[in-house]
């Protein structure tokens, strides 16, 4: 049975495992060596992880299931991209990640439906996530919440830029 609960200090080491072995199954092939690198240390990291963990503007929800950690989400509680803002208290999905294994199972959907009952519990009346603008997968999967595309966006992977996609919802 697949459990859904908050991230703890303890569960650093894990995360920040199960956070860099996504983002490598689905984009590591993307990007050059030192890029790569840059972007794990910077971002999935365990020091990367345990800041963000650490922070009061980011709360973490795992998936796990007999110990394992099949997938996780973070929502950030103030508005990643205010200049595209339509809402008063926009939020945004930092990462909904799932282990390569678990891709399927129904994982995202549950950490979806935790984070939109989140966002609403807060007070937010627009979500806000950026998706890699060559996921289609990914972009259907945000549709099916509701999410459109809003702007044209980039994200940096060391000194490499990616097109991206900011979607949002009113809620």
């Amino acid at each position: 049975m697949t459990v859904l609960r908050a991230a703890e200090a303890a569960d650093v080491p894990a995360l920040s495992q199960l956070a860099i072995e996504s983002f490598v199954a689905k984009f590591g092939h993307l990007y050059r060596p030192e890029d790569l690198a840059a972007f794990v240390e910077d971002a999935l990291s365990e020091r990367a992880v345990a800041a963000e963990l650490d922070n009061p503007d980011r709360i973490y929800q795992l998936a796990e299931r007999d110990g394992e950690f099949l997938g996780y989400c973070k929502i950030g509680l103030s508005c990643g991209f205010p200049d595209y803002a339509r809402g008063a208290t926009a939020m945004e999905l930092k990462q909904l990640y799932t282990a390569a294994s678990a891709t399927g199972q129904g994982i995202g959907a549950a950490l979806m439906d935790w984070a939109m009952a989140e966002f609403a519990a807060r007070g937010a009346d627009e979500v806000q996530l950026s998706v890699y603008a060559d996921n289609p997968g990914a972009q259907r999967f945000y549709a099916r919440y509701a999410f459109a595309k809003v702007a044209d966006i980039t994200f940096r992977v060391g000194d490499h830029v990616d097109p991206e996609f900011l979607f949002a919802r009113m809620l």
